[in-house]
């Protein structure tokens, strides 16, 4: 039986999209920034990669979905920043936020990476913007890379 794996080659012509909420931008921004960085690094060119804001993590799959149904893009990465706050808002926007990107990615076919942090604190955020625990940015980045190829494999 064959061996399918993708790699971080993207397909030459290949577009790929960064949705990112405008919510906690100090956050956000360092993840798009990481992505981006990522994909130049991988040897994607800046003019390939699409940002789109949108103003909260709640929005993101309804722009996923948008995109996805134009078929321009190899790939999505959606990013965001989820605080728990007193209320059961955080529950509900992250939850919410997840589900709906995943039926983009299965509704479209399309991969779509999840990097919504849904964080307890703010200092969790940090470590995961580009702090003591990476840049999930830079990692949604390659798991589209890699996802992209491997769906251009099983096509």
């Amino acid at each position: 039986m064959p061996h399918y794996e993708g790699d971080m080659r993207a397909a030459p012509g290949a577009r790929f999209a960064i949705i990112a909420s405008r919510w906690n931008p100090r956050i956000t921004d360092a993840l798009v920034a990481g992505a981006r960085r990522t994909f130049a690094d991988h040897g994607v060119d800046e003019a390939a990669v699409d940002v789109i804001r949108v103003p909260g993590a709640w929005e993101l799959p309804l722009a996923a979905r948008t995109l996805a149904s134009k078929g321009a893009h190899a790939a999505i990465v959606a990013l965001g920043c989820v605080v728990r706050g007193d209320t059961r808002h955080y529950e509900q926007v992250a939850d919410g936020c997840s589900d709906g990107l995943m039926r983009v990615s299965l509704d479209h076919g399309i991969p779509v990476a999840n990097g919504v942090l849904a964080v307890d604190r703010f200092e969790d955020a940090q470590a995961r913007a580009g702090g003591s625990h990476g840049n999930k940015g830079e990692e949604c980045a390659l798991v589209v890379l890699e996802m992209a190829q491997l769906m251009e494999q099983l096509a």
